[in-house]
């Protein structure tokens, strides 16, 4: 039997009603006293690694464990997510004043505010942006370790047993009249992040003798008064009245683009019920096979299909090399990142990832706060570049060997989100290598194929163009006849190629595969399959095989002494 004087405690209607007045009042009257004499914004800048931290905070985002807790957990998680992006990277003069507010402004809805958890009146309850007491409270924590001067800061009006406000280092806010406001002597970098599992705020500038220490604060216990589990089903605020209400503990979500056979079996291998999956399109209706990822039964489908077929339409008329047609390319993968971002729940807990994909969710904000791990469809576009730049030294006549280079800020986001992804996966032996003990080897797929019969021909077999990245400059003094398989070309006679066919793989004396950069050696895998001699570079990533010999670059020239005379089948 509930207790009469708790009865007497819960907030009713009229007196939410009297706050909502008093609190719009504040607002109006604090709008009106700061016309003219507002805080400055601040615009954010992408270099500062190099100054020295003096202050840090951070606290677990994923504090609750309760399942009826989750809901409204993953909505403040969301709200740390997008008010950490406009504040990250803030650089603030000397002697001017940060304000929270004026740098996040209002918590709506279009900005991607969720209803989140909000201590109000001595009660954890439901609301738009809630959660962002625990961002406001690291800033405060991380400004008093810094020694900059606290011109406004507003502890919570009640104290919940467990919490920072118990050591006095809260800082409660409320739009717009209750705000957080500090400044310095000296320039200094505001950089807030969310890693898997902490919210992370740190104070970069010039290093201050006698800086106040603050320890790390330390929570107790669990904080009570959630609105979710407080039993107190009487309060008109508790969500046993909404019909909607579901509690969760999150799901897994599968952000993917061009389907891999290997990534399709590991996919489906480790999704759950209740996982979605963000696909391009329907690949089985399209007949685009390369999207007919295997998605399990109890998964929920989410798909692009517009923003892809624009992709496919723009492809063909894209040139088959060059920088016009990488850069085209990078535009529809960033389009794709958010057409998946803006439909990604708050109860995501993890995420795996398509790599093209990475660098903009990594840019969005959209992987702070979960685990990721990352399907290794190519090298990392810093390694990338430095290997085609290696190549463009030994063979300077190629034009297509740096024709193309992303720009630094892509590989700092991309390197950034691959050191902070929990597993890397991919079939590509090279790619596992270069990764080390963070990367998940898959088997390659190989394809069902019979062995070949009849006679065997005089002439080697290129199964891609002839590029300078597929190491046709290291086939020109063969002695035999060198088919090629694709029709893009460097635009230069590189030696004696004919254009061949698939058919044409049957009977090749041998496949030949000097490649500097060669993510996904299909071909080579058939001929293998088939039985038939494969030599390559290391750098193709091919898995150990009877018939694979794996040759340095200079070996290439010399195949034809290395087999004289024709093999037999």
């Amino acid at each position: 039997m509930k207790n009469d004087a708790r009865e007497a405690e819960l907030p009713g209607r009229w007196q939410s009603l009297l706050f909502m007045v008093k609190t719009n009042l504040l607002k109006f009257f604090r709008s009106v006293w700061e016309i003219g004499d507002r805080p400055m914004m601040h615009v954010a800048s992408g270099n500062g690694s190099d100054r020295a931290v003096v202050g840090e905070a951070r606290a677990l985002l994923w504090s609750q464990s309760s399942s009826a807790e989750f809901s409204l957990t993953a909505g403040k998680v969301e709200n740390l997510r997008v008010a950490a992006k406009p504040l990250h990277g803030l650089e603030i003069p000397a002697g001017e004043v940060f304000s929270f507010w004026r740098q996040l402004g209002r918590t709506t809805r279009r900005k991607g505010y969720r209803v989140g958890r909000e201590l109000r009146e001595g009660c954890l309850i439901p609301n738009r942006g809630g959660g962002l007491c625990q961002l406001s409270g690291l800033l405060y924590q991380a400004a008093l370790q810094a020694g900059l001067e606290i011109v406004e800061r507003h502890g919570h009006s009640h104290i919940i047993p467990g919490s920072l406000g118990e050591q006095n280092l809260d800082a409660t806010v409320f739009w717009n009249y209750v705000d957080l406001r500090f400044r310095a002597e000296f320039s200094w970098r505001l950089e807030v992040e969310l890693t898997a599992t902490d919210l992370v705020v740190r104070i970069k500038g010039d290093e201050k003798e006698n800086a106040p220490s603050l320890t790390q604060a330390v929570v107790r216990k669990p904080v009570t008064g959630d609105c979710l589990t407080c039993q107190e089903t009487g309060c008109f605020r508790h969500p046993s009245a909404t019909s909607s209400h579901a509690p969760s503990q999150g799901h897994s979500a599968f952000l993917l683009d061009t389907r891999w056979p290997e990534f399709d079996r590991w996919c489906g291998g480790h999704s759950r019920e209740g996982d979605r999956w963000f696909v391009p399109l329907d690949g089985q209706r399209f007949d685009k096979m390369n999207y007919a990822w295997s998605i399990p039964e109890l998964a929920k489908v989410r798909r692009s299909t517009a923003s892809t077929v624009w992709r496919s339409i723009q492809q063909r008329k894209l040139p088959s090399q060059g920088a016009v047609r990488q850069k085209k390319l990078l535009s529809a993968d960033c389009r794709l990142a958010k057409s998946y971002v803006k439909r990604l729940s708050p109860e995501c807990r993890h995420v795996v990832v398509s790599q093209n994909l990475l660098p903009y969710l990594w840019k969005m904000g959209a992987l702070g706060g979960r685990t990721f791990d990352v399907l290794i469809e190519r090298w990392p576009m810093e390694e990338l570049q430095r290997r085609l730049d290696q190549a463009a030294v030994r063979h300077p006549e190629s034009p297509t060997l740096q024709d193309f280079r992303v720009d630094e800020s892509f590989m700092k986001l991309e390197n950034e989100a691959l050191a902070r992804a929990a597993r890397l996966v991919t079939p590509h032996r090279a790619l596992a290598e270069f990764f080390g003990e963070r990367s998940w080897l898959l088997d390659w797929e190989m394809p069902e194929s019979k062995p070949r019969v009849g006679a065997v021909g005089e002439y080697f077999f290129l199964p891609c163009s002839p590029l300078g990245r597929k190491g046709i400059y290291d086939l020109r003094n063969l002695s035999r006849k060198l088919l090629v398989l694709g029709k893009a070309r460097e635009g230069i006679e590189v030696g004696k190629f004919e254009q061949g066919t698939m058919a044409d793989l049957a009977t090749a004396y041998a496949v030949v595969l000097p490649a500097w950069v060669e993510h996904q050696p299909r071909f080579a895998l058939k001929a293998l399959s088939m039985g038939i001699p494969v030599f390559a570079t290391a750098d193709c990533g091919l898995p150990e095989h009877p018939c694979l010999q794996i040759l340095k670059r200079d070996e290439f020239c010399e195949l034809a002494c290395i087999f004289p005379e024709p093999m037999s089948s």
